[in-house]
This record gives structure tokens, sequence and C-alpha cells, in this order.
């Protein structure tokens, strides 16, 4: 992985039991929950969508894509929880996070490849894993994997309820 890039700031969070990472140049956002709307028969993994600053965008549950429990959180910490926005080919996606960490920079020899499965999230979806000794590992998501076309056409038809 070191040969791709030097270093990478990550937003990272908590999904579950495991703290994952997204490329900060991949964040649009981060949101407080907001209010979502529910959309009929939309695959599982669509939590419905939601309105911000005008433009709609529709909420992804990674907890159901990937069959992880919610992570059980203290009500300081459950403050911290809401929307990463992200971008993926033009589009906005929302996606639910258990509680927002920091901005973390991590260095390209640091990354190490994923282990074939880690958690249920197959090791396709994920880009390289760091082990970070005091908070154990850093799952860095690559996020134009987690949907297929034809998956991320389905949700882009959403946004335009």
């Amino acid at each position: 992985m070191s040969e791709n890039f030097q270093s990478m700031q990550l937003v990272t969070f908590q999904l579950g039991e495991e703290q994952y990472g997204i490329d900060i140049m991949d964040v649009e956002g981060i949101v407080k929950v907001e209010e979502v709307r529910a959309i009929p028969n939309s695959p599982a993994y669509v939590e419905g969508i939601f309105n911000l600053r005008g433009e709609i965008i529709p909420v992804i549950n990674l907890h159901r894509r990937f069959h992880l429990k919610k992570a059980e959180l203290s009500e300081e910490d459950s403050l911290l929880s809401g929307f990463v926005i992200i971008q993926i080919d033009e589009m906005l996606l929302a996606v639910i996070i258990d509680k927002v960490n920091r901005v973390v920079k991590v260095e390209g020899k640091d990354i190490q490849p994923p282990p074939q499965m880690i958690s249920g999230i197959g090791a396709e979806y994920i880009q390289g894993v760091v082990n970070r000794d005091e908070d154990g590992y850093l799952i860095i998501l690559d996020i134009r994997r987690l949907f297929n076309t034809r998956e991320l056409r389905a949700i882009s038809d959403y946004s335009m309820v």
C-alpha cells in the first residue's frame, strides 16, 4: 500500500465494535441524526432519505448492509452519532455511524492489506488496515467499492423522490 501515497487524512468513526476511516477527500460533512423518511420497496440497507439544505440525500445503513450490531454507547457518546455525508461519482450519500471520532493522519507505510474478513465486512470493501496500538485496528473503507454500479443507479433514483 505504501507505494500508492505518502500519507492520507481519514475521518474516523465507530460502526458496531470496530473503528473505520474514510479518506477526508471523500467526505462532504458530518451531521447530527436528522429525520429520515422511509422509502417503500427500497433495499433493506437504504434507511430512507433526508433533506440537507434543500438537497435530498439517500441514507445508507451499513449495519444492515454488513449485518453489524449497533454499538452500545453511553449517553454522552450517543451525542456523537449521526451521518457522514460522502460523495461517490457526483452523488451524495449519508452513511449512518454510531459515533464520530476524529480526523487522523495515516502514513502509507503503516497501512496493511486487509485480511479476508473483518467483522462481516469483506476485504473487497476495505482499502487497508492500520494497527493503532492504543486504539486497536483502524479499518480504511474504500467507499467506491461499497456499492456496485447497479446499486448506485438505484440509490440515485431515491434522491429524485
